[in-house]
């Protein structure tokens, strides 16, 4: 029984070895890199299944996104003003009304009945606050898209804030300020923005416990009435009849009076001043490093280059920073980055490199490298391809449901973009040549005038960070400030 196993393996090994001595060159071209013989069709056209625009006389526009593969219907409100719009002195107003609109509810019906009704029903009302807006969603099965509507609008139209949920919102936050050093990845985020924008900068200050305890009832009505005239956009995606659905939103958005114009931008934008920036943070083996400076808008006509640039920069496995800092030298737990570009106020120049303590001078010297290769080094036919292909197909995952096109086009909208942006943008990624590459590289990159910030363990950073040959280090003192006595939670009209 043992002899036709024998045979069996000795023919076997025969041959492979027959192989291994007569088609050696065939079997390693085989076996290099075989995914590269998988063939790649080309993309599709791109031609997102856009919604309905309703633009009303005075001023509110409407969309409308049917979409029937599930009975759902989802809505959303979006009204301008936000956090980047506050008082100095009443810091975290926004969060705090985002909070406490909803749990108060209306007249009609309190937010914890409201809670009870809407979890029957698998349904869902928020409201939410951001820098420069603040917002109503609700969603609901088909079946019970009116009544939920109803609800929503009464909360949007008549809330009924109370000190009971303000209160309960401000113990919240400050539960949140006493905790924000906790994480040193929030941290060096925080930081870094108070060092591109200022700290003094609607798009970096943060809320302190002194400033939530100044926020009264009063201002959450007050905020309430000076947003909700605003020019707002109303968001309807899902499961309903179209011309239903446009008649109820007509027969409650178009009677209110004519919109008011969007609050100008606040804020006056400067590079940050060249140098070290240091966050010691005893509790931790690792440093966060930030390498940063000011941004652009994104209606610059080189963010198309520069987003190519970006991706060979810092967007992903395949990327110099990447490549380099983490794979080659070994320096870096995670790295990326590049130059950002925000709809209407300037985005970040950020190089992140999350490193051992003992490795931080060397990462961050080997990042910077990187940075000021941008300008040195040669662009690559072989880096373009993969830098268009990872932004182009990333559009098959960022638009690929209707809502998500919605949401997309709404954005638009509330930045005063044209509706065709993506279509504009998508072409001008296509058109980027390596002389472009080069050509914005010079434009837009300036090591010189690039910031540096480390959280860190002092003791364990070695050698220090005067290696990096840029001056002084400057401390930076993320001490919680504590009121005079401390401040009630409580409110009072």
């Amino acid at each position: 029984m043992r002899a036709p196993r024998f045979n069996f393996i000795f023919r076997a090994s025969l041959l492979v070895a027959v192989l291994a001595f007569t088609l050696p060159s065939q079997l390693s071209a085989q076996q290099s890199k075989p995914w590269e013989q998988i063939p790649i069709p080309p993309l599709p056209p791109f031609h997102p299944h856009q919604p309905t625009r309703i633009e009303l006389k005075n001023g509110i526009v409407i969309f409308l996104q049917e979409d029937h593969e599930l009975p759902f219907v989802n809505g959303t409100v979006f009204i301008p003003g936000g956090s980047r719009d506050e008082d100095a002195s009443k810091l975290g107003l926004v969060d705090l009304y985002g909070q406490a609109w909803r749990t108060s509810g209306t007249a009609k019906m309190t937010g914890d009945a409201m809670d009870d009704l809407l979890e029957s029903k698998a349904a869902h009302i928020e409201t939410d606050g951001d820098i420069d807006s603040t917002s109503l969603s609700w969603d609901s099965l088909k079946g019970d898209a009116d009544q939920v509507y109803a609800l929503a609008m009464d909360l949007l139209f008549h809330p009924n804030f109370t000190e009971e949920k303000l209160n309960l919102a401000k113990q919240q936050e400050a539960a949140g300020i006493v905790r924000r050093n906790d994480d040193i990845g929030e941290i060096a985020s925080r930081e870094a923005r108070k060092l591109i924008y200022g700290a003094q900068s609607p798009y970096a200050r943060q809320p302190e416990l002194a400033t939530i305890a100044n926020i009264k009832l009063s201002d959450l009505k007050a905020w309430h009435d000076r947003t909700i005239g605003g020019k707002l956009i109303v968001a309807v995606s899902g499961d309903f009849n179209p011309v239903a659905m446009e008649a109820r939103l007509r027969a409650t958005f178009e009677t209110l009076p004519m919109a008011r114009p969007n609050p100008a931008h606040p804020g006056s934008f400067t590079d940050p001043k060249p140098a070290v920036y240091f966050i010691n943070k005893p509790d931790v083996n690792q440093s966060n490093i930030e390498i940063v400076g000011l941004g652009t808008e994104r209606n610059n006509p080189d963010v198309p280059a520069l987003a190519v640039m970006n991706d060979i920069l810092g967007g992903g496995f395949g990327s110099r920073l990447f490549q380099t800092v983490r794979t080659k030298l070994g320096l870096a737990y995670a790295v990326g980055g590049g130059y950002g570009y925000s709809y209407d106020h300037p985005g970040t120049f950020r190089v992140v490199v999350m490193t051992k303590s003992v490795s931080t001078v060397d990462a961050t010297k080997a990042a910077e490298g990187e940075i000021a290769g941008l300008i040195t080094r040669p662009f690559t036919e072989q880096e373009l391809k993969r830098a268009k292909e990872d932004i182009l197909n990333s559009f098959l995952f960022l638009y690929d449901t209707r809502e998500k096109v919605l949401a997309e086009r709404v954005r638009l909208e509330f930045y005063g973009y044209p509706a065709d942006y993506l279509e504009i943008y998508k072409a001008g990624i296509e058109k980027v040549s390596v002389a472009d590459l080069e050509r914005v590289s010079k434009k837009y990159i300036h090591p010189d005038k690039l910031a540096v910030l480390v959280v860190g363990n002092q003791p364990q950073i070695k050698p220090g960070l005067d290696e990096l040959n840029m001056g002084p280090v400057h401390p930076i003192d993320i001490t919680i400030p504590m009121p005079n006595s401390a401040p009630s939670m409580e409110t009072k009209q």
